[in-house]
């Protein structure tokens, strides 16, 4: 009996030996120390890190989707309003009865002188910060663009002017100097995207470099005129001019309309700053 029961006592012993899992020391049978197991140590922290999220701003998530990001500003008077849209509508229809002969006659010469594009089309930024397809006659060469690069920048800021940029055509020079290029946003004002009295829409990536003060020209109604056109238009800097339509936001009225809509005709004749 005392046989089988050391026997047995062997074979546990022995089984326990080879039983024991890889890379851990069997227990001798004459020690009551439990072996230690070594586990695996803990992750590095890198391993539960998300890796980081680049913040998104509220302007250029608008800018990417389209939608507005800056809150309405200005006169938001209903009176107001209704007394501003009126003079829009009839105001924009009157210039084109007077200046259609005009603005024909351009078309068809850019018609020739483009090879069939005389309008040039492009995305600007507009109330609120929503975008429209903004008109224009055609200044430039079809491959402008393309050529940016191998200009000069002689402005501040986000803006991109050159007052000798050789992209323009010779043609193009004069209606600048004339502002006979602009005469085809007043659809725009018919539409509905732009009015006659406003700060000037810019491009989209112009307004991703805005600061956050500088999104406030956005918050009225772009339009064909405002004080940085009557005041020297491309002579002035930059934040200069934001401030100028920063400062029309603030005293936008009827009256600060018509004093600026007056002395517009006057501006375009100087041909001051028109490049």
């Amino acid at each position: 009996m005392v046989t089988v029961t050391t026997q047995l006592a062997s074979i546990t012993q022995e089984s326990a030996g080879v039983l024991a899992p890889a890379g851990v020391p069997a227990c001798r049978p004459d020690s009551d120390v439990a072996p230690r197991i070594r586990r695996p140590g803990p992750r590095p922290s890198w391993q539960f890190r998300n890796p980081p999220r680049q913040k998104i701003s509220l302007a250029a998530r608008g800018l990417r989707r389209g939608r507005a990001f800056v809150s309405p500003q200005g006169n938001l008077s209903p009176k107001y309003l209704a007394a501003k849209r009126l003079i829009d509508v009839t105001g924009a229809l009157g210039c084109l009865v007077l200046l259609g002969p005009l603005m024909v006659a351009t078309y068809l010469l850019l018609l020739v002188t483009t090879r069939g594009r005389p309008l040039f089309r492009q995305r600007r930024i507009g109330y609120l910060g929503r975008p429209f397809t903004m008109l224009k006659f055609r200044t430039m060469r079809p491959d402008a663009e393309q050529l940016k690069h191998s200009v000069e920048n002689e402005k501040d800021g986000p803006i991109f002017k050159n007052r000798t940029d050789p992209r323009i055509t010779r043609l193009g020079r004069l209606l600048r100097k004339t502002s006979i290029d602009e005469l085809p946003q007043l659809f725009n004002v018919l539409l509905g995207q732009m009015s006659l009295v406003g700060p000037r829409p810019p491009i989209a990536d112009e307004v991703a470099r805005y600061r956050p003060w500088q999104r406030r020209r956005l918050a009225v109604m772009p339009g064909l005129t405002c004080l940085w056109q009557v005041s020297g238009r491309s002579e002035i800097g930059f934040e200069q001019w934001v401030r100028m339509d920063i400062w029309y936001v603030r005293n936008q009225s009827l009256r600060t309309d018509c004093t600026l809509l007056l002395r517009t005709p006057l501006s375009v004749f100087s041909g001051r700053g028109a490049f």
